[in-house]
């Protein structure tokens, strides 16, 4: 496929679908946008303008289709302390260098290596922002009058039954409109956007950020910053994961996270934070028919259309209906199978699971869970395959000892691997067959070292054969059995 081709497939493959589908995120991201300000401490503006700047910019240079980036949560959650401390300029100041960091990581070639994520941290980390995007609605419902749950409940009848009818148009927005009329024809008392807060009424400027550029504000937005990076990528190339497997096409992490970068450098410059994909969003997209640039473009423009000329309707949107559409989101994200087939899930596969997201709903905090179940995943692994390692004793000459070593010899299987020679009795000859065998690490190297050494303490000749080439040349650098004197030479 050309690339011309292959560009009008990700733009135009189906217009009527991406755009139906952006203008029922769009509508979703108005309330959301405006918390996460409130949450980071910054006028409602920030928050809008970040959404309309990122979304059009990543769908212009990001790697995944269809994936729907903003201001989030997450990001706002990292960004409390910088504004109380020191204000919105240095955290417009904070969010491009984070962009910068991001471009650096994409340069590198970094994102790929999301695939090291294991399907067990997958599951965790979506079920986990499945349980925060409901109970994120709580605040909605508890304590609300009856006409809110109604509405609620009537919206999600209209969100699940109105597709076995017809999908010619996304059930979200057919539920956001119709409960939309309905208030406004009957003056419900409930809840609508414009209670959230203020919306701006201008477009956005540009604007540099007021901050002295000295080590001493490096210093103050560099931690920040790097941590605004982290974690942004990392929702980023896990909600392009969860992406990838709903709609079964591939994307560019390295794209993504380049793209993610200068979306993140151009928000501030307009007056808005650092933001990064959002889950829920993207599921809403994604779930509507959306799989095209233009769905995340449209989010975004409309979004900005919304807000300057259709703010006093927009107002006016009852809040039950987009936190139907929300709970709809928490419950097609969330991994039903995960706990229905828990039974026949490898027990170690299940605790890694768990422990992320546990670990994200209680902290709130997504990149703990994420690194503790990659932590705990690579433990695990670690433990299955230090047990691979064999040593097993082969028929030989009289007087002659060998051995035959399968799997593989590093720094978790090394006590396992010296463990496994018998010293009894005083061969004159050993052999030690490493055909079938890897050396990773100096841990490995120095568990041959002392196997052999030992058997020479006790007189016998020692040969180790059938090295291969990679683990040769380890064993030449840092291995001392094949040496004279048995010193390794200076590196």
């Amino acid at each position: 496929m050309s690339l011309y081709s292959s560009d009008r497939q990700q733009w135009l493959a189906d217009p009527k679908r991406d755009l139906l589908a952006g203008t029922v995120v769009a509508l979703a991201l108005i309330p959301e946008a405006i918390a996460f300000s409130l949450i980071a401490g910054v006028d409602p503006a920030v928050g809008l303008y970040a959404s309309f700047v990122i979304a059009v910019t990543i769908s212009i240079v990001g790697g995944r289709p269809a994936m729907i980036s903003a201001a989030t949560g997450a990001m706002a959650l990292l960004m409390v302390t910088l504004v109380r401390d020191h204000g919105i300029e240095y955290l417009f100041a904070a969010s491009i260098l984070c962009g910068v960091f991001q471009i650096g990581i994409g340069l590198l070639k970094l994102g790929r290596y999301i695939r090291f994520v294991s399907k067990s941290v997958m599951t965790g980390f979506v079920n986990a922002l499945a349980i925060l995007i409901f109970l994120a609605q709580m605040p909605e419902l508890i304590g609300a009058n009856w006409q809110t749950w109604a509405l609620v409940a009537a919206a999600l009848v209209i969100i699940y039954g109105l597709p076995r009818i017809t999908k010619a148009i996304p059930s979200p927005l057919v539920a956001i409109v119709v409960i939309a009329v309905f208030v406004l024809l009957t003056d419900t008392p409930v809840r609508t956007v414009g209670d959230m807060g203020q919306m701006p009424t201008m477009l956005p400027v540009f604007h540099m950020p007021a901050v002295p550029l000295t080590w001493e504000t490096f210093a103050i937005i560099a931690p920040v910053s790097a941590t605004l990076a982290f974690v942004g990528l990392l929702e980023s190339l896990l909600t392009a994961n969860l992406v990838d497997d709903i709609t079964d096409t591939p994307s560019d992490k390295d794209r993504e996270t380049r793209g993610q970068g200068i979306a993140n450098v151009l928000s501030p410059l307009f007056g808005g934070m650092a933001g990064c994909a959002m889950i829920g969003q993207s599921i809403i997209n994604v779930t509507s028919g959306a799989r095209g640039r233009l769905s995340t473009l449209w989010a975004g423009l409309f979004l900005l259309f919304l807000i300057l000329v259709l703010q006093d309707w927009v107002a006016r949107i009852p809040m039950a209906a987009l936190v139907a559409v929300m709970i709809m989101v928490s419950v097609g994200t969330f991994d039903w199978s995960s706990v229905t087939k828990i039974r026949s899930i490898p027990f170690q596969s299940s605790i890694v699971m768990l422990a992320t997201t546990v670990t994200v709903v209680v902290t709130h905090d997504l990149s703990k869970g994420v690194v503790l179940g990659v932590v705990l995943s690579a433990i695990f692994f670690m433990r299955k395959v230090a047990k691979t390692i064999v040593v097993e004793p082969v028929e030989a000459a009289p007087e002659v000892l060998r051995y035959r070593v399968t799997g593989q010899l590093f720094f978790a299987s090394a006590d396992v691997f010296a463990a496994s020679f018998e010293h009894h009795g005083h061969p004159k000859r050993v052999e030690i067959d490493m055909t079938e065998a890897h050396l990773w690490d100096r841990t490995g190297v120095s568990a041959l070292d002392k196997v052999v050494f030992r058997y020479r303490g006790q007189g016998a000749e020692v040969e180790v054969l059938g090295v291969n080439e990679a683990s040769r040349t380890l064993v030449d650098r840092v291995g001392l059995h094949d040496k004279p004197n048995g010193i390794a030479p200076a590196h």
